[in-house]
C-alpha cells in the first residue's frame, strides 16, 4: 500500500486533539499509545519517528481510534489491540482485555511445570485466547486447549491464533464441560469474580464496556471459582496444577474452598504485581498407580 501525505506527527497531533476535546488527562500521552499500540510500536514510536507517512488508511483509522477513545472506550478497545507478554492480540467488546497481572498467572504456571514436558494444558474463560496462546508458545505442553461460553469471544481468540500462527484447540461450553480428557497436566483461569452488587464501584470504562460475561458470577463472586474448583478435580491427573487469579479481596475464600474440598494439596497465595493477594495455586492430591 502506497504511503499518503499524512506523516506520523501529523497524525498524533490529530488525534492528541480529538483526545483532549474530553478532558482526558495526559491527551498527548495516551494519543502516542493509541497510535503505538495500533502499530504495534513501542510507546516512544509515534514520537520519534514524526516524518514518517503514513498510508491514508492508516491515519483514517488513527483518527477513528482517536474519537472511539474520546467516547469513552478503553484505550485497548478504541486500538483494536492489547499486549499480552510477548504478543500482541486483537481485541474489541466481545472480550476482556488482557490485563498485565495475568501476565503473572501465565509466569507461574510456567514455573510450576518448568521440570517437566509434555501434557495438555486447559485454559478455561479464554476470552481473546492470551493465556492459552501464551502458554502454548512459551510452555512446554504437548497441546493446549482453550474453553468459552462465548461463541464472540472464541471467534476473536481463534482468530488471533490464526494470525500468530499459534496452535491451540479451542472449544465451546461452560467452563470444563468441553473438556473429555482425564488427564489433564494444568488448569488456568482467570474467571469471572466480581459479585453483581460490586458492579457500581467497577470504573466505567470496564462496567459499561467490557464483557459482563467474565466480570460478574454471581451474589458474592465465587460462584464460577466454586464450580472451577470442583470441576477441575475430575479433570486433572494425579499431582496436576490449578492456578487461578482472583478477586484480592477474596483470596482467603479461595483457599478455603479448595481445603475443604480435599482433592488438592500444596495450596498457596501469590502476589501480583503490586504485592496483592491476587493468585491461587493447588496441586491434585498424587495417588497411587
Amino acid at each position: 500500500m502506497s504511503k499518503g501525505g499524512v506523516t506520523q506527527g501529523s497524525a498524533l497531533s490529530v488525534a492528541q486533539v480529538i483526545v483532549a476535546m474530553t478532558g482526558i488527562i495526559g491527551d498527548r500521552t495516551e494519543a502516542r499509545d493509541l497510535l503505538a499500540l495500533m502499530q504495534g510500536r513501542p510507546r516512544h514510536w509515534p514520537a520519534i519517528s514524526a516524518s514518517e507517512l503514513l498510508t491514508r488508511h492508516e491515519s483514517d483509522a488513527a483518527e477513528r481510534a482517536a474519537k472511539k477513545r474520546a467516547s469513552g472506550a478503553p484505550l485497548e478497545y478504541a486500538a483494536g489491540k492489547a499486549a499480552f507478554r510477548h504478543l500482541t492480540l486483537n481485541v474489541d467488546e466481545r472480550v476482556l482485555i488482557p490485563r498485565p497481572e495475568t501476565e503473572v498467572l501465565v509466569d507461574i504456571v510456567l514455573d510450576l511445570t518448568r521440570d517437566t514436558s509434555g501434557g495438555i494444558a486447559v485454559d478455561v474463560g479464554t476470552g481473546s485466547g492470551a493465556i492459552a496462546l501464551a502458554l502454548a508458545s512459551e510452555g512446554r505442553f504437548e497441546s493446549v486447549i482453550a474453553t468459552d461460553i462465548s461463541l464472540d469471544a472464541l471467534h476473536v481468540a481463534r482468530a488471533n491464533a490464526v494470525q500468530l500462527g499459534i496452535p491451540v484447540d479451542f472449544r465451546h461450553g461452560s467452563l470444563l464441560t468441553p473438556v473429555t480428557e482425564r488427564n489433564v497436566r494444568a488448569i488456568v483461569s482467570n474467571p469471572p469474580y466480581i459479585a453483581h452488587d460490586e458492579a457500581d464501584a467497577l470504573p466505567v470504562a470496564v462496567r459499561d464496556w467490557e464483557p459482563s460475561v467474565a466480570l460478574f458470577s454471581g451474589a458474592g463472586g465465587m460462584a464460577t471459582t466454586s464450580e472451577l474448583i470442583r470441576a477441575s478435580a475430575a479433570v486433572l491427573a494425579s499431582g496436576g496444577i490449578l492456578a487461578l487469579e482472583v478477586d484480592v479481596r477474596r483470596a482467603a475464600v479461595v483457599v478455603e474452598h479448595l481445603a475443604s474440598h480435599g482433592a488438592y494439596e500444596s495450596v498457596r497465595v501469590l502476589l501480583d504485581l503490586t504485592g496483592r493477594e491476587r493468585f491461587v495455586a493447588a496441586r491434585l492430591r498424587e495417588t497411587s498407580a
